[in-house]
């Protein structure tokens, strides 16, 4: 196969899937909170070091982030929880220690709980891959009182072996194989893995930090998509993640975009918001796991 975990098909072949309940664009919100460690590397720079060599502390990088932490992060919660919209949030387990009051303000909106490592570093760097997933679980659990269902890795990097050590830690859906707008069961060495879909382009962090567009683009990709999905949803459901970053979308700049991005989905016909658990039991309910 081209791709060694999940087989090759047409997205509208197999099972015609019975749209949910609530509308067949099913939305999932997905923000993404994390702990950029104060002495390391940042993980993504906005401003350039000087003569290009990078510095520890890096004082204007790690306050880019922080900001989104003391500024975004609330008004993000804000807008979704005033408009009674079920989110989920994919959290570094550091946060739980290094922002606090950020942790249980998540925690007291409802939003689940997705693993995302302990501190933002990508599992393909790092030592001990299976102990570092395994204490993230463990931190969230031990914070939420339930073990993570999801998994979304930072900066969906993986090694050869993640999904496999995700399986063998209880985790039943990952979202870092961008693949399809439905979801789709993946193979590995202990059982079957639900992967749901994610979005690398109506994701802040793509449009704004890597592309450098307009603070309106991700507005206008979110319209032209939902145009396009009306469409196919009346032979297939579309699932549509939109990953949030508070240090981007956040900033005032931007901020207008989400919350006339919010009204938009609320105002679609056929529009329906879940997390990632609720869309994985939709989907499980009528495609269940591949036999080994």
């Amino acid at each position: 196969m081209a791709n060694p975990r999940i087989p090759y098909h047409f997205s509208n072949d197999g099972p015609l899937l019975r749209p949910h309940v609530d509308g067949a664009i099913m939305v999932h919100l997905v923000v993404n909170v994390e702990h950029w460690v104060f002495d390391a590397a940042m993980p993504r720079t906005i401003i350039t070091p000087p003569h290009g060599k990078e510095t520890v502390p890096d004082v204007p990088n790690f306050s880019w982030a922080d900001y989104g932490m003391r500024a975004g992060l609330p008004r993000i919660l804000d807008a979704i929880s005033s408009r009674g919209l079920p989110a989920s949030t994919s959290f570094n387990a550091g946060v739980i220690q290094a922002y606090p009051s950020a942790a249980q303000a998540m925690h007291a909106a409802g939003w689940e709980f997705i693993g995302h490592g302990v501190h933002q570093k990508a599992l393909n760097q790092a030592e001990g891959e299976e102990a570092l997933i395994a204490t993230s679980l463990a931190m969230i659990e031990s914070f939420t009182g339930r073990r993570p269902r999801g998994w979304l890795s930072p900066g969906l990097r993986e090694s050869h072996d993640t999904p496999d050590i995700l399986k063998r830690q209880g985790v039943e859906y990952v979202f870092d194989w961008v693949v399809d707008d439905v979801p789709r069961w993946m193979q590995t060495r202990h059982g079957p893995l639900l992967s749901l879909p994610y979005n690398l382009e109506i994701n802040d962090s793509i449009i704004f930090a890597v592309e450098k567009h307009s603070s309106n683009e991700m507005y206008q990709r979110l319209e032209n998509t939902l145009r396009l999905f009306e469409r196919e949803a009346k032979i297939q459901p579309r699932a549509l993640a939109i990953g949030l970053h508070p240090h981007l979308i956040g900033v005032p700049h931007r901020f207008e975009s989400l919350e006339r991005m919010l009204d938009l989905l609320m105002q679609t016909p056929n529009v329906c918001f879940m997390t990632g658990s609720s869309m994985a039991s939709w989907y499980a309910d009528q495609v269940p796991p591949p036999s080994p």
